[in-house]
């Protein structure tokens, strides 16, 4: 990815803590201690990250679960979430190692067909300092029809985007979540609910 994608240009902008990405809560403290250990390199603390939110963090919907996760604590300490808190989780992850973590989005048919409506979907972009360059991860949760891995050679995200049904693939790296999915998460109470008729279509 192109440097002037970048919402900020300073490496340090995404390493950052706020509310949503708590790094510093116990709970989180605890895990990064417990999935970094023994790894060397930040390739090896990305893929271990990635993985265990991926795998072990179920997608609510997925689940069909009514419980809405926001901050990366909550996520963890629930161990579910949509992709907006999952997103929040991941970055908090590599954050707290000092790995430089982003959010991207996607907009996308929320189900099959564009009647049923439009929602953003969100996943993470990584600074790698070895490569010197971004790569894009999701951490959504794979189920079938969905098959998103860890790569720093070629790309492989839970969704392909599919321009002739209006679908947008934004290139912006951003150092905090989009406003309107924080919105989103922070004023429904069900997540069901919120996922059908609540998620925003556009980033702005």
């Amino acid at each position: 990815m192109l440097k002037d994608l970048l919402q900020n240009e300073r490496l340090e902008h995404y390493l950052c803590e706020n509310e949503l990405i708590n790094y510093s809560s116990p709970i989180i403290q605890a895990l990064v201690e417990e999935l970094f250990e023994g790894a060397d390199d930040e390739r090896e603390k990305v893929k271990r990250a990635f993985t265990f939110v991926r795998d072990q963090i179920a997608h609510s919907w997925d689940i069909q679960s009514k419980r809405i996760t926001c901050c990366a604590s909550e996520v963890l300490q629930y161990q579910e979430g949509i992709c907006y808190a999952k997103s929040h989780l991941l970055a908090a992850l590599l954050r707290a190692t000092g790995i430089p973590t982003g959010f991207c989005y996607q907009r996308l048919m929320l189900f099959d067909t564009p009647e049923k409506g439009y929602c953003i979907h969100a996943l993470n972009a990584v600074y790698f300092e070895a490569l010197k360059r971004w790569v894009r991860i999701d951490a959504r949760g794979n189920k079938p029809g969905i098959n998103a891995q860890f790569s720093t050679v070629k790309e492989q995200l839970a969704f392909a985007i599919q321009p002739d049904y209006d679908e947008i693939d934004y290139p912006t790296i951003y150092a905090w979540p989009n406003s309107k999915t924080v919105v989103v998460l922070k004023k429904n109470n069900n997540a069901l609910a919120m996922y059908m008729n609540a998620l925003p279509e556009y980033l702005q």
